[in-house]
């Protein structure tokens, strides 16, 4: 991820990947279809797959959707083997590559290795520099493939020591799944940032970003990955490790906000129900007179739901949201520049004309989009429009494998709640409280002496080192040219 290469026609952060990968089925190829079609919303810009027969991996790489990307028998046919990995890709800076596009694999003298990774390395422009220094080639611009030069290089004798000397060198919020020929592996960071569960179907054990994954194949969920853990699964089951010191842990809380779909379990939380408290508790701390309470489709949906529940104000689909465009198409004047927003979202005049509305959505970014749905709401006949967003203000970028925009570029950064509210054009604003967030998580409020959660976005405060962003404009803009996963 580099914050810089946030896209021009995108007004939603971006999570960059989402990870698979199963052990022990015949059919380990097509149930790994089956879960990145259910991951889908992490990565839509370039999917893969690594597939290993006991003799050969196999290997299936493309750009696009995983529907276009594997929707042929013969595709299938090739990925042959009882364990397979597979990755959906968010890109970020510059065209998306099919070099860039993992698993990534490569050849080592120990055997072959394929490797997943989603999140993001914060000193792989360090280590790829001192690992140029000692000839190491590099194939892609991902950061990811700095972890299997690590492993490569590595003087520890098993692939298991291998891997954890490699990880001790990294820093970064990571879920990563890597292939060998006689095991699966699956790891998070160990602040925990990044979402990786267990699964089970029919004897074979799976690693999936979400559990929305396991369902898709009928498999059980067993549990999440520990922070700091290392899973090592092959003939005989499951082994664990711990091998990084403690950290607090540190879970991304936008996963619940926007980033996880609303049907998985997330640290043992279901999303949907998190996004309906979040709701409640924005009703309780900035309640608003008005007629109607309209999500902006689909992920204000389920905090909209919360919202109408506590306010007893009825809830509406308001705007409806055509799911079939990708992203916007280039426009050549500025008049159907304008009319872009209407290709995804259109008013639902029937339940507009004539009332108060509350705009709920689960975020601002940069605006561009909230400045388009207020205008579009106000075209159809709302005689006022109140917004409110089911997340703090987003203040800072993230550095941790989500695509979000420079920092001066966020709306929040330079501006006040109601110099906002101004520039969106709402007659009022109000975003969830920060211990409001935390309530509806469960907890009293945020400590802040030790946080229950990573909210940097919100906040500035990283619990990561940031090495590459500190270490200088050079190596920031040099580091800026890779493409993280």
């Amino acid at each position: 991820m580099r914050p810089n290469s946030f896209p021009a026609d995108s007004d939603k952060f971006h999570d960059e990947c989402g990870v698979f990968g199963i052990f022990g089925h015949d059919d380990a190829s097509a149930h790994t279809i089956l879960g990145l079609h259910a991951l889908q919303h992490r990565g839509q810009e370039a999917s893969g797959i690594v597939a290993f027969d006991g003799k050969r991996f196999n290997i299936h790489r493309a750009l696009g959707h995983v529907a276009d990307s594997f929707n042929t028998e013969s595709v299938v046919q090739r990925l042959k083997g009882n364990a397979a990995i597979g990755h959906n890709r968010y890109s970020t800076t510059g065209e998306t590559l099919l070099r860039n596009v993992q698993p990534l694999y490569a050849d080592l003298a120990s055997g072959g290795v394929a490797l997943a990774h989603n999140g993001n390395l914060t000193n792989s422009f360090q280590l790829r520099r001192e690992l140029e220094n000692r000839g190491s080639i590099f194939q892609s611009t991902t950061d990811s493939e700095v972890i299997i030069h690590l492993i490569a290089t590595s003087l520890r004798n098993s692939l298991v020591d291998r891997l954890i000397d490699s990880l001790n060198q990294i820093n970064g919020a990571y879920s990563i799944v890597a292939l060998f020929d006689n095991a699966l592996m699956g790891v998070r960071d160990p602040y925990g940032v990044r979402p990786l569960v267990l699964g089970q179907l029919d004897g074979a054990l799976i690693l999936a970003s979400e559990t929305c994954a396991l369902d898709i194949i009928g498999a059980e969920f067993v549990r999440d990955i520990e922070p700091g853990e290392l899973v090592v699964i092959n003939e005989n089951g499951v082994t664990s490790y711990q091998p990084f010191a403690n950290k607090p842990r540190r879970f991304c809380i936008f996963e619940y906000i926007y980033f996880s779909r609303p049907d998985s379990i997330s640290e043992g939380v279901s999303v949907y129900e998190a996004r309906k408290r979040i709701g409640m508790e924005l009703a309780r701390e900035s309640g608003v007179d008005a007629d109607v309470i309209i999500p902006v489709p689909d992920s204000g949906v389920p905090a909209a739901i919360g919202y109408s529940a506590e306010s007893g104000i009825p809830f509406e689909l308001g705007i409806i949201r055509n799911h079939y465009v990708g992203r916007t198409f280039i426009e050549p004047t500025d008049q159907i520049r304008h009319l872009g927003v209407k290709l995804k979202h259109n008013a639902n005049r029937a339940q507009i004309e004539g009332k108060r509305v509350v705009l709920v959505d689960d975020s601002i970014v940069r605006g561009t989009t909230s400045i388009k749905i207020v205008n579009m709401v106000r075209e159809a006949g709302a005689s006022e429009v109140h917004m409110r967003i089911a997340s703090p203000p987003t203040s800072h970028s993230c550095f941790y494998g989500v695509d979000t925009p420079t920092r001066e570029k966020l709306l929040a950064a330079s501006r006040g709640v109601d110099t906002m509210a101004e520039h969106i054009g709402v007659d009022s604003l109000a975003f969830v409280s920060l211990d409001g967030l935390y309530r509806a998580m469960g907890e009293q409020s945020r400590n802040t002496e030790s946080p229950q959660f990573c909210d940097a976005c919100f906040t500035g405060d990283y619990p990561i080192t940031l090495t590459d962003h500190d270490g200088g404009s050079d190596r920031i803009q040099l580091s800026l040219l890779a493409e993280s996963a």
